[in-house]
């Protein structure tokens, strides 16, 4: 599942681009971004924002926090959480 802030609109075209099998989720008043501290200021064209830092948390089956990724580069972390959830055991 994917969380961010934009439109729901955006999701369903960016899903539909990169053919994704997952659950993408529109937070635009950044209520799941602040319950999981992913909101950072952050200089953008030489202005401070407010922006995300890319993460990934991984539940168990019933539904508890057991891992968090942060500050992630999305070409490496696929590769990384797949590895934590092989030797983890929760394939």
């Amino acid at each position: 599942m994917g969380v961010s802030k934009d439109s729901i609109k955006t999701h369903i075209n960016f899903k539909e681009k990169f053919n994704l099998p997952f659950i993408l989720l529109s937070d635009p008043k950044r209520e799941v971004h602040e319950q999981f501290g992913v909101l950072k200021p952050k200089k953008m064209f030489g202005k401070d924002v407010l922006g995300t830092i890319r993460s990934t948390f991984v539940f168990d089956k019933e539904g508890n926090l057991i891992k968090e990724f942060r500050n992630v580069k999305a070409k490496d972390n696929p590769q990384e959480v797949l590895e934590y959830i092989k030797e983890s055991n929760l394939a």
